[in-house]
This record gives structure tokens, sequence and C-alpha cells, in this order.
């Protein structure tokens, strides 16, 4: 691939695979009641896969709805002309509640304060969508006891300026092996959702599946489940892949070319430190990535290896921010592909490894690999 043909400028790119992305969210929904929706999170940038390419890749593939993190993020998706149903999943300033009523957005509340805070900035002349959070366990944010729930449903009933759409949760350890805690969980959103349901009514969305629980526990949801990490072919957790009923993809794969290439004599010193010899003649390569790019330094010092033409190759001395150096078998040309993760020959270096290396979760990987390294759609 001709990477100067994407109108960049540095021989480091990411790979979209949007086709896997399709895949992925089409296997979900097999898993699912046809009338169960499917929410795409495309928050943090689509997990750093690109937010709107994921939207429409996963909208054109059968997801009903988009999550995102941020009020920014779904007017980000809005002005490229996704029109999908979008909830924000966090808190929003309650004086910016006219701007996801303006854009169509469904917001995420909590707390009875916020709604009185909100609802004068709002336009009376069309409604606000509006999804109420309960914190099962997660304790992160969402309301935590039956009073202040009854309180916001009365709010919401009085004020023609808010429409009651949807009540969720967040499960903490739907990706561990164990169960009771999620049990608890469950439980106690399922009292929430009954009292809801007999002060409002029906409710047009209920939710709590993650990926971990939409993949692991397949029937036992409501009538939405949310896909996330998953969607982009990563597991929730390393430990309880086995437990995953369908096949998955990896959409992202990362690569770079060798920009300088020399032989170095025995006890010749590799970048800031001096922390790394050579022990013996040694071909030594540069790669022009760093932790500028999010590229950790700890790559190189937990062990970390390339592919170069299909062959593991150590990472050697400290990374820098814009480039780091890899030890080579042999002289090899100046421009020949560096793959830190994805498949070279029969050789793959996973983002599930490269978590395990940097003793962190999968999705971690790709949300630090920033906007410096240009991503490609293949």
């Amino acid at each position: 691939m001709d990477t100067h043909s994407v109108n960049q400028y540095r021989d480091t790119w990411i790979e979209i695979d949007v086709k896997a992305i399709a895949s992925n969210v089409k296997s979900v929904k097999t898993l699912h009641h046809p009338d169960v929706n499917v929410m795409a999170v495309v928050k943090a940038d689509g997990y750093g896969h690109g937010a709107v390419t994921v939207a429409r890749t996963a909208l054109e593939s059968g997801a009903d709805w988009l999550g995102v993190a941020l009020l920014e993020e779904a007017v980000e998706l809005r002005n490229a002309g996704v029109d999908a149903p979008i909830l924000v999943l966090g808190p929003i300033n309650p004086q910016d509640a006219s701007v996801a009523q303006h854009y169509r957005i469904s917001i995420t509340a909590f707390q009875s304060e916020w709604l009185a805070e909100a609802s004068p900035h709002l336009d009376p002349e069309s409604a606000l969508h509006v999804h109420l959070k309960c914190d099962t366990g997660m304790g992160r944010i969402g309301l935590t006891d039956e009073q202040t729930l009854l309180d916001m449903l009365k709010m919401l009933k009085s004020d023609k300026r808010f429409t009651f759409t949807g009540i969720f949760t967040h499960l903490a350890t739907a990706d561990e092996w164990g169960s009771e805690y999620l049990s608890r969980q469950l439980k106690a959103f399922q009292s929430y959702v009954q009292l809801a349901k007999e002060v409002a009514g029906p409710i047009p969305y209920i939710h709590y599946s993650n990926s971990a629980a939409s993949l692991r526990y397949p029937g036992n949801d409501y009538n939405m489940v949310r896909f996330g990490i998953s969607m982009y072919g990563l597991v929730p957790a390393v430990e309880t892949a086995t437990d995953i009923p369908v096949s998955l993809k990896p959409a992202m794969s990362l690569h770079s070319r060798l920009t300088h290439v020399k032989k170095v004599q025995p006890e010749t010193s590799i970048s800031y430190g001096a922390t790394y010899q050579a022990s013996e003649e040694e071909w030594i390569g540069t790669v022009p990535i760093g932790y500028g790019d999010g590229w950790l330094r700890a790559n190189a010092t937990n062990g970390g290896e390339v592919l170069v033409k299909g062959q593991r190759c150590p990472m050697v001395g400290r990374i820098c921010m814009d480039q780091m150096m890899i030890r080579l078998p042999s002289e090899i040309p100046v421009g020949t592909k560096v793959t830190l993760i994805g498949k070279q020959k029969h050789e793959e270096i996973s983002i599930e490894e490269v978590s395990e290396r940097l003793s962190t979760i999968t999705y971690e990987i790709p949300c630090l690999l920033n906007g410096r390294i240009p991503r490609v759609n293949i």
C-alpha cells in the first residue's frame, strides 16, 4: 500500500478493517431476539478506530442506536450527517441541554436537581429525550435509591419539555467468571425497572448489557444491548475469552516502515540512558513511532516485539517521543514494512498481546493511539 496516497507524509499508519466491524455487529445480532436493539458504542473516537466511519458501518450492518460519552461526540456525528438515535452515556451540563434538544440527542440523567436546572434552557415546542441511569454497583454515576427515581419520574411526567425514553445500568463484573455480583446488580436493576413501569407505564428502551454481557449472556437482556469493545473485534477480558460464542474479527492494525538501518559493533549503546548495549555485531532499525503517538515506552521495557518480513524483532533501548529502535535478524532495506499490531505471513501480534505486555486491558491500547497516526480504511 502506498501510504502517501492517503495524504500522509510519515511512514506510520493504522489500518481499519471496516468489514471486520460489520461482521462483528452482525454476529452479536444473531445472539439476540430480532426485537432487541443494538447500540453501537463509538465513544473516544470509536475506541480509536474513527467514530464517524464506525458509526456508519455499524448502522449499515444492523445497529439501531449509537452511544457516546460526551455531547461533543454526539454533535460531531450529527454534523457528519449521521441521523440515527444517539445516547450520551455520560453526564452533560444542564445549560447544554438545549444543544442536545436541538440536535435530537438523547441524554443521561440521574439527579432530580439536574432536571430542574436543565428545564429552563429547553425549547417548550420540542422535547429532550432522557434515559435514567441507575447505579446498581458500578459506583460511578447513577441514582442509588428508589425515592430519587420516583422524584425524577414525577418531574419528567409533569414537564412536557422532557420525554422519558429509557432506563439503564452498567455492569461492573460481566467480563469475569464469577456471577454473584452481577446477579446482585441485575436484581437491583429489576427493582428499579419494575418501579418505573408502575409509575410511567411502558418504557421504550431498557438496557444493561455491555459487550461482555451481550456476548456471554444472550437472551437475558431487555430490549437493547450496548456493543462496545467487541464491535472492534476485541475481547472484554482475555481470561473469559473462551466463553464467547461467536468469532470476533479484529478491526485495527498498526504499521510503520524502517527509516534507517545500520550495523553496530559490540557494546554500542542505543537510545536515551544507554540502557541497551549490543552484545555482538547487530543490525539496528529505526521506526518512526513513539510515545508521542501513544506507543508507550513500556512496550520496549517489557520485552515487546514487532514483525518484519514475518519475523519477530525485539524493540531495543528506550522508546523516544517520535521514534524507536528494533534489532533486526540481518540487513533489511530501508522502507520495509514494520507491523506493531497485526499479521505478517504466519505471525501475528494482537492487541491482546500488547495489553498483556503493558499489564492493562484491550480497551486502552487503541484509545492510546492518537490522531498523529492517520487511519486508513481497508
